[in-house]
């Protein structure tokens, strides 16, 4: 079995890889540092699962993940990330990921996640099926303003949410300050919002943050 780990922390690659090594016999991995690197080796190699993280310097996991599925439509993706299940998980799903998971997961979760994706299921915890359920339900009564952003402008507004200043979120995401304040702009226009004052206290009141 060939296993991709995409991630920008080495300790987080090499603890995966030992618990995969812990788990199943007569595997490879490879790692990625990047989406970049991600993307160039699912095209140059194939792969049997990735594991993915959404959070990395430049080009986002997000976009990797688009761009995967469009490459390899039946790849399973299985997301491992920082963020909690209510952030980001409707949006991964929706862009074709096979899993989410927060890195806070139990390692013999992981391992059952991977066999479910494998077998070609979908690996959703009972929390996160629950909040699915409900954002169906939403949906129904009307779109919330958050679901009109991309997914880097939605990203930007939980760092802002979060008390990240501008600075700070452009070096964290490895972009420009200018690129950065065009995000925000776009993102008070769509969310009809003044502020971040605004912005913060929308992002409460929807649960994106705490």
């Amino acid at each position: 079995m060939k296993i991709l780990i995409a991630d920008d922390h080495a300790v987080v690659r090499r603890g995966l890889q030992q618990i995969m090594a812990d788990a199943f016999a007569d595997i490879k991995v490879g790692e990625a540092t990047t989406a970049e690197e991600a993307l160039e080796s699912v095209r140059q190699e194939d792969w049997d699962v990735v594991v993915l993280d959404i959070s990395m310097p430049g080009r986002s996991g997000l976009d990797a993940l688009k761009e995967i599925k469009k490459d390899r439509p039946s790849l399973p993706v299985l997301v491992l990330s920082i963020h909690p299940e209510d952030q980001f998980a409707t949006r991964v799903l929706k862009a074709g990921a096979s899993g989410y998971m927060t890195k806070e997961t139990a390692p013999g979760e992981l391992v059952n996640a991977i066999n479910k994706v494998l077998a070609g299921g979908k690996y959703v915890s009972e929390a996160l099926a629950e909040k699915l359920a409900l954002d169906l339900e939403r949906e129904a009564e009307g779109i919330p303003l958050h679901q009109r952003l991309s997914d880097r402008e939605y990203e930007v507004l939980l760092l802002i949410a979060s008390g990240h200043t501008i600075s700070e979120i452009a070096d964290k995401l490895a972009l420009s300050v200018k690129t950065i304040s065009t995000y925000r702009t776009r993102i008070l226009e769509k969310t009809n919002l003044k502020s971040n004052a605004d912005l913060i206290r929308y992002a409460i009141g929807h649960g994106l943050v705490d």
